[in-house]
């Protein structure tokens, strides 16, 4: 089953089950993922990729944990709580993320195998971890890792 149908699926659930925490979450996405096949058939694209959409979806993310941070620092305790409600509900579609420890082994490998030895080869090794770990790594993380490995 394709992750649109997934999502689609979910929503209908949702919808019957009237689960208020939930369904306006999926509509977002939902209509997010119109938008984008829409904008794509002017290319002349008639679906969007599994790909395309588990980077709308990490893009959804990525907007709501800048939120998150602005309702934080402001103090909007319920507007926070609902961000996070968000991202949990979005983050169910995205394939699992692996954690840190698996994340700096993955990169120490990269650096060894690349031969890396200075941050002048941070675009190198982000490249190659791109390629082969795109869904699987947290580049928010790996930057980090890769900044302290390198140092």
């Amino acid at each position: 089953m394709s992750l649109k149908k997934k999502i689609e699926d979910k929503l209908n659930s949702a919808l019957k089950a009237k689960d208020k925490n939930i369904y306006p979450t999926l509509r977002l996405v939902v209509s997010a993922i119109k938008d984008a096949e829409i904008a794509g058939r002017s290319k002349g694209n008639k679906e969007l990729k599994e790909s395309d959409i588990v980077s709308l979806l990490k893009k959804m993310i990525k907007q709501r944990n800048e939120s998150c941070q602005v309702y934080k620092k402001a103090g909007r305790n319920e507007l926070l709580e609902s961000e996070q409600k968000e991202i949990e509900v979005i983050s169910s579609f995205l394939p699992k993320q692996l954690g840190e420890e698996e994340t700096k082994k993955i990169c120490q490998e990269t650096i060894k195998s690349l031969g890396a030895s200075s941050m002048k080869d941070m675009g190198k090794i982000m490249g190659n971890l791109k390629s082969k770990h795109a869904d699987s790594l947290d580049f928010s993380k790996v930057s980090i890792i890769l900044k302290e490995l390198l140092s």
